[in-house]
């Protein structure tokens, strides 16, 4: 297999020894056997049952079935050389009705996965909430119900009692402003809820349970790496007239900025945002102390930058995205553009806080359309944009920014959320129907480069 495709002039050697290289996935995104083992459903199980919520009506039912394949998975990621195997726990494997009685058998399964990954030398990295919320929990309000704080910390608990004792590097959440946005005002996620009166509070108890659920690892696990993760995209204005300007300000502080500053004790960003005024409803005594957390590391989750103009006819922010193809710039398959120096922008940004410690890139990939031709996925374009991303890296890096770490999404094509499975971010291909996994060029250049 040829894994040249193009004249890299970039290798591992270049970050370092200490650099940190790995692959991530989520739980829902890949295990399937949705129903197994005393597994309850998620609010994903219930909105993808629902008609026209999903792309082509696909569902995570099956998956790529990681649930019984993981072995054989894993032994792939042993193979590929990848050091580092981050994955989420499924909530409603532990608890299916979100509290109350665990389920040994999730248990014994997640101990499967964290002790084939170690026999095989590879260093599992725990997300513990990937998006996955129980639905008994969300017909209780969910991230809008305060109790929920409440609900995680029960979930974190027996995640770091259960898997404390072999899992040394914790991440508590992923992607809040997207589970909240696109789950909670947007709508177009699970659990389909819109409006302000769901997001608002969606946002404050999430950022209550990140710090509540950090503590309590931390007085779990006293010597794990505990961090968090976090969206980012690069946001700059259309043009150099001051209201798109302020349209981009406002725009990256409610993309950027709205979950990293306030675990940083900087407060929500109200003053770029006038709107978020409305979260002081949902304030009680003590809050200011019970959202910030002094993280071992922070992860930060990069695929594009977004160009913004001035709108007066969107609600709260004033602000609109211009489209990526209607730019004529270079799309992946989620029509997101490929811009890399978006990610020297963001590690670059993320530094800017003194506060944060440790940086590393949890997520950065691409959707292109695949095909395999006689046994082989020659996915030049992938290859090309993982290249290019990772000299921005190298450069943030060289530049003396604290990143030193970077996992690539994803290990297998997958259930990607509403796009179902049509965008294929895999280092190695999934035929749905059969389950055949083939490793890309993609996966075969990655090989290479961690040799």
């Amino acid at each position: 297999m040829d894994s040249t495709v193009l004249d890299t002039h970039i290798n591992k050697q270049l970050f370092g020894k200490d650099f940190i290289w790995g692959v991530s996935v989520a739980a829902l995104q890949i295990e399937g056997a949705c129903a197994d083992d005393g597994k309850g459903e998620s609010v994903w199980d219930v909105f993808s049952a629902k008609k026209g919520k999903i792309l082509n009506g696909d569902k995570p039912t099956i998956a790529c079935d990681f649930y019984n394949q993981y072995e054989a998975d894993i032994d792939l990621i042993s193979q590929l050389n990848i050091p580092n195997f981050r994955f989420s726990i499924s909530w409603t494997r532990i608890f299916p009705d979100g509290t109350g009685t665990v389920n040994q058998a999730g248990i014994a399964y997640y101990n499967r996965v964290i002790d084939y990954c170690l026999v095989k030398g590879v260093e599992p990295w725990v997300t513990i909430y990937h998006w996955d919320l129980p639905q008994a929990l969300e017909l209780r309000g969910g991230w809008v119900n305060r109790e929920v704080v409440e609900w995680f910390k029960g979930f974190t608990r027996v995640c770091a009692e259960a898997f404390g004792d072999r899992v040394k590097n914790w991440m508590v959440m992923n992607e809040p402003a997207v589970f909240t946005g696109a789950g909670y005002f947007l709508g177009i996620h699970a659990p389909g809820r819109t409006g302000l009166k769901n997001f608002l509070p969606a946002i404050h108890h999430a950022v209550l349970s990140i710090v509540a659920g950090a503590k309590l690892l931390r007085e779990i696990l006293p010597d794990a790496q505990i961090g968090t993760t976090f969206s980012c995209s690069y946001i700059e204005p259309y043009s150099d007239k001051p209201k798109d300007i302020k349209a981009a300000v406002r725009v990256d502080a409610l993309v950027n900025r709205l979950f990293i500053e306030p675990i940083l004790g900087l407060g929500y960003p109200v003053e770029d945002v006038p709107v978020l005024k409305g979260l002081e409803k949902y304030y009680q005594p003590g809050d200011d102390e019970n959202l910030k957390f002094d993280f071992d590391f922070i992860g930060i989750q990069n695929y594009t930058r977004e160009i913004v103009k001035y709108s007066f006819f969107t609600p709260y922010i004033s602000a609109s995205l211009v489209k990526a193809e209607n730019r004529g710039v270079p799309l992946t398959d989620m029509k997101w553009e490929v811009y890399p120096e978006s990610i020297y922008q963001m590690i670059k940004k993320f530094s800017s806080y003194p506060q944060i410690k440790n940086l590393y890139i949890t997520e950065n990939g691409a959707a292109f359309p695949d095909n395999v031709a006689d046994g082989q996925v020659n996915d030049h374009k992938r290859v090309a944009y993982l290249q290019t991303y990772l000299q921005q890296v190298l450069k943030a890096k060289n530049e003396g920014y604290n990143v030193n770490g970077y996992f690539v999404w994803t290990l297998t094509d997958n259930f990607e959320w509403a796009e179902g499975y049509h965008p294929r971010f895999g280092l190695i291909h999934v035929d749905f129907e059969t389950q055949k996994r083939t490793i890309k060029s993609s996966g075969y250049w990655y090989a290479d480069f961690l040799k």
